[in-house]
C-alpha cells in the first residue's frame, strides 16, 4: 500500500511539471486592450442656441456644426455672462468616441473664460421650486436629437427651437419615433423665457390625439418629493 501511494505521489509530481497541467488559455495572446471611453479634445465653432434645461437654466450649448457642448446647470449664469448666441467660443473637455457631445472642462469666448471647477465642499445645491415650473405643451418637426455625454438620446430640438426633455431610458424607449424629421407632439412642465423653451415631457406622440403617458409631472405640495416614473410604453 505504502508502494502504491508513493507511486501515484511520483505520477502526479511529474505531470504536474508537465505541460499537461499547463491551462489552455496560457499561451492565449492577451486581450487588446480596451480603448478610453473618453478623449480630450478642443471644439471651436459659432454658438447657435443654449440647450436648456425645463427649470431654464443652460446645461450646454449647440454649435453651428451640430456638436453639443454640456456643462453642469450650476454654471449657467457664469456661461451666459461669458457668451451669447451667435458668439464663437473654444471649448476644452472630453468627448466619448462616436458621441457629438463634449463635455466642458473650460470654455472662453470674449476674452472671458468659464472654468468647470467642483463646488465648494459643504455647498448645497440650488432648490428648485416645482411650482415655478408651468404646464405646457409642444408641437412640431424634431430638427435635431440631444445627448448626455454617454451619448444617450435625451432630449429633442424641435423646428421652432423649443428643447422637449425626457430621462434616456425613454428615449432609448422610443428610438425608432424619434428621429430627425418626424413629428412630435409633447407635454409635460417647463420655462419659457428669453433665452428659450424647454419642457420636461410627460406625455409624448406623433400628435395630440396619440399621446401617451411616459412620466409624471412635479408633485404639488409640502414634503412631496418628485413623482417616480411611469414604466415606459413600447411606442408612441
Amino acid at each position: 500500500m505504502t508502494h502504491r501511494i508513493a507511486s501515484i505521489a511520483t505520477a502526479v509530481c511529474l505531470l504536474a511539471g508537465s505541460t499537461a497541467f499547463t491551462p489552455a488559455f496560457a499561451h492565449l495572446p492577451p486581450p487588446p486592450p480596451v480603448a478610453a471611453p473618453e478623449a480630450e479634445t478642443v471644439a471651436t465653432g459659432r454658438v447657435q442656441q443654449w440647450l436648456l434645461n425645463p427649470n431654464g437654466e443652460a446645461d450646454g450649448l449647440l454649435l453651428a456644426d451640430g456638436t453639443q457642448v454640456a456643462f453642469p446647470p450650476h454654471l449657467s449664469a457664469a456661461v451666459m455672462q461669458a457668451l451669447r448666441p451667435g458668439d464663437t467660443v473654444q471649448v476644452r473637455g472630453w468627448r466619448a468616441p462616436q458621441v457629438p457631445v463634449v463635455r466642458m472642462q473650460s470654455l472662453s469666448a470674449n476674452g472671458r473664460g468659464v472654468i468647470d471647477e467642483p463646488p465648494v465642499p459643504g455647498m448645497l445645491p440650488p432648490r428648485r421650486d416645482p411650482a415655478a415650473l408651468s404646464a405646457m405643451t409642444a408641437d412640431g418637426r424634431i430638427e435635431r436629437l440631444l445627448y448626455n455625454d454617454l451619448g444617450d438620446v435625451h432630449g429633442a430640438l424641435l423646428a421652432d427651437r423649443t428643447i422637449v426633455r425626457f430621462p434616456p431610458h425613454i428615449g432609448a424607449a422610443y428610438g425608432a419615433q424619434l428621429q430627425p424629421g418626424a413629428q412630435l407632439y409633447a407635454r409635460g412642465w417647463g420655462t419659457r423665457g428669453a433665452q428659450g423653451t424647454a419642457l420636461e415631457a410627460t406625455g409624448m406622440g406623433p400628435t395630440a390625439s396619440t399621446v401617451r403617458e411616459v412620466f409624471d409631472g412635479p408633485r404639488r405640495g409640502p414634503g412631496r418629493g418628485p413623482a417616480a416614473p411611469r414604466p415606459p410604453v413600447p411606442a408612441f
